[in-house]
């Protein structure tokens, strides 16, 4: 039976393989194919006749005199709360109303572009922001700005976009929090944790294609919780799968239930591929996520190291179809050889949850700090065996 490919985030197909690196703690890396869904175009840098390039000069010469008289403090990091939703105890009574809820979330939605260069081109990026505080503070995805040299965020009703800062990016998570220097914004309502449940109406919202004027509205349900999919950092644990249509320049926009608040991040969707067809299948980062790790991030802008979990093993994936992560290496010597882990071991469940795939052994030992201690249980030999081991920081040189 044919099999849906790997989620990815991009234009280009991801292979059904992954082969391990040896010392990655899961060693399933993506495609260098893979690329995510923000809308970019990329020109040659070619020359201009003499009057665009004197204006050019002059703007640029305007625009780094106004960021010099900038003060630092216009593009700090916020002390504000997010805005958080009251848990539920049921299913929404009525319908979703897709021209009342995009009318309250307007507001809070903010297209983010950049300007990225690579190998003697010059590029733009579009993507989609979520605005936090009244003072500034955005979420976005951390791919919308990677890599950029310049970042710009339009406000809702505005016509001019602002400079922006990034304050913090975590691409093993992708998220990213910028500023920008304002004040008076309407924050969004994020939704508790636990008010997403399957067949629940969202609606999408972002700069879909960079299209001119304001952000596209697209409808449909949560069709699945707790997926875990694959990014160029690692892996993204329980991501929200909606049929709602994601596209480029859609990245780091919402995913907004009937209340008007954010459920997700919307991060990725499914390609088809020559043998398989994907349609309708894009995922969201949730806020059982995305929450804790604005205070990380909001941390990291402070300052504080971010540390990521490492237990010193690589992963292959089952090829019999059956659930689980094949322990492909062991390093000698690391937290799992020592706790008694060795290879073709198959990893089945971290901390009590159950692992489908390597993306799974991905995220959940990245997410953990150096000097926790987890708890893997294993197949041998079609026996369970639990085996508790101590997280280390993942070493720099490890992909």
């Amino acid at each position: 039976m044919s099999m849906l490919p790997p989620p990815q985030v991009g234009d280009r197909p991801v292979p059904e393989s992954f082969p391990p690196p040896p010392l990655a703690t899961a060693a399933v890396p993506l495609s260098v194919w893979q690329r995510p869904v923000r809308r970019t175009r990329l020109v040659l840098v070619a020359a201009v006749v003499c009057a665009v390039w004197t204006s050019g000069l002059l703007g640029v010469y305007v625009g780094a005199e106004i960021e010099r008289q900038k003060t630092p403090e216009a593009f700090r990091n916020s002390t504000e709360s997010v805005v958080l939703g009251k848990p539920r105890s049921g299913a929404f009574e009525q319908r979703l109303d897709v021209a009342a809820v995009t009318a309250t979330l307007r507001p809070s939605i903010v297209s983010v572009s950049t300007d990225v260069s690579d190998a003697g081109q010059v590029g733009e990026g579009v993507g989609t922001g979520i605005v936090l505080t009244s003072d500034g503070q955005i979420l976005t995805n951390a791919h919308v700005v990677a890599g950029a040299t310049q970042v710009r965020v339009r406000l809702a009703g505005e016509g001019n976009p602002r400079s922006a800062k990034v304050l913090a990016t975590d691409p093993g998570h992708d998220l990213a929090l910028l500023a920008v220097d304002a004040t008076g914004l309407i924050p969004a309502t994020l939704a508790d944790p636990d008010n997403v449940r399957v067949g629940d109406e969202v609606l999408a919202i972002g700069y879909a294609l960079d299209l001119d004027g304001e952000a596209s509205v697209t409808l449909g349900i949560v069709s699945a919780l707790g997926r875990t999919i694959r990014i160029d950092a690692g892996a993204l644990d329980g991501m929200i799968q909606t049929d709602a249509a994601i596209s480029s320049g859609n990245s780091g926009g919402p995913l907004v239930n009937a209340a008007g608040e954010v459920v997700g991040v919307n991060t990725a969707v499914a390609r088809s591929d020559a043998s398989n067809t994907a349609t309708s299948i894009g995922f969201s980062i949730s806020m059982a996520q995305a929450i804790p790790e604005i205070a990380v991030l909001r941390s990291q802008a402070s300052g504080t190291r971010r540390n990521e979990g490492y237990i010193g093993i690589g992963l292959a994936e089952r090829s019999d179809g059956g659930k689980g992560a094949v322990v492909a290496s062991v390093i000698a010597g690391l937290p799992a050889d020592k706790a008694g882990i060795v290879e073709l071991d198959v990893i089945v469940a971290i901390d009590g949850r159950q692992i489908d795939g390597g993306a799974g052994v991905i995220a959940a030992v990245r997410g953990h700090q150096p000097g926790d201690q987890i708890s893997v249980v294993v197949e041998r030999g079609r026996v369970e065996q639990t085996y508790l081991v101590d997280v280390i920081e993942r070493p720099a040189d490890v992909g």
